[in-house]
């Protein structure tokens, strides 16, 4: 009996190449059911998709974030395959990477780009994702190594656990941390990466979304590593309070004098600065412990794949 395997195109203004994304996961993957979930296209997007055979849905909040989020809700199978509708990605290899998935038990595989094509994968977008692939790791201990690429597979114990918050762009990334912060077994396997159809525009903006990206990478770093987070502000506080002080403290003991009541104020005022974000750090790493807990056992509530659906 075949996994029930879904195939997952969230779509803007993608008109040229939905066809053509269509007939490629169609000719590889022919008991896959393929969903196009438009997001508000102004084009004949929806028109394409449905001549193409996709069933296809509508998200009318604006971002891709928001379309996962909805496509993860609506859509129940054992395999997601997720790709973008532009026809970059390579069909072909999605037997490959749902093979991975089922015969090492993984819970995603990442197809990782690799490309010829200057036009494919602009090299300001290969700075920006080396950039932020060492960041990740530095954070977290563990990444990836194309931490953007859109083309994924997942387990329905990954999509049935993960609390999609991401709204735009950002989604990629937020999807590598949940797997990164809850250990979860992943994969990467390198697929050809093409440029656009002639026609097709990229909806991409290299400075906005690598922005957008790493204020991300901080806020979920926030979230999950308070005390670090919290503890590194501190000593930075700390470390000025005593830069401060130096001075005042040497001349106190020349003359047991303290001339500059400002600056004494000042350097108490960062040491209580200090310890305020010793102490949230604390508190909200104990409150992270059990969000880890729940969430955990929420993606344990699910059978791993292979394991009878």
């Amino acid at each position: 009996m075949h996994p029930r395997i879904a195939v997952l195109l969230p779509c803007y203004n993608e008109e040229t190449a939905i066809a053509q994304t269509v007939a490629g996961f169609r000719a590889v993957l022919p008991h896959a059911t393929i969903y196009v979930y438009d997001n508000n296209s102004r084009d004949r997007t929806i028109e394409v998709a449905k001549a193409a055979g996709a069933i296809v849905r509508s998200e009318r909040i604006q971002g891709k974030g928001n379309v996962v989020r909805r496509m993860f809700a609506d859509i129940d199978a054992d395999i997601y395959v997720m790709a973008d509708g532009d026809a970059t990605y390579d069909a072909a290899s999605a037997p490959a990477l749902i093979a991975r998935v089922l015969d090492e038990k993984l819970d995603m595989v990442v197809g990782s780009r690799v490309t010829q094509e200057s036009a494919a994968y602009r090299r300001g977008h290969q700075f920006g994702n080396r950039a932020m692939t060492g960041i990740l790791a530095r954070l977290f201990g563990r990444s990836f190594t194309d931490i953007f690429s859109g083309y994924r597979v997942f387990s329905r114990r990954f999509v049935k656990s993960f609390p999609v918050l991401s709204s735009g762009f950002e989604i990629e990334t937020e999807i590598s941390v949940h797997a990164l912060e809850l250990k979860m077994p992943v994969g990467e396997i390198e697929t050809p990466y093409y440029a656009r159809p002639e026609g097709s525009v990229s909806k991409l903006n290299t400075y906005r979304d690598g922005f957008r990206i790493a204020r991300t990478i901080a806020t979920l770093y926030r979230i999950e590593r308070p005390m670090l987070f919290f503890g590194i502000i501190a000593g930075l506080l700390a470390a000025l309070a005593v830069i401060l002080a130096v001075p005042l403290v040497l001349t106190y003991m020349d003359t047991h004098l303290v001339p500059r009541f400002p600056t004494a104020i000042m350097v108490t005022g960062l040491i209580i600065l200090a310890s305020l974000n010793i102490f949230a750090g604390l508190i909200l790493d104990t409150v992270v412990h059990g969000r880890r807990e729940v969430r955990r056992l929420a993606y344990l509530a699910h059978q791993a794949p292979g394991n009878g659906g």
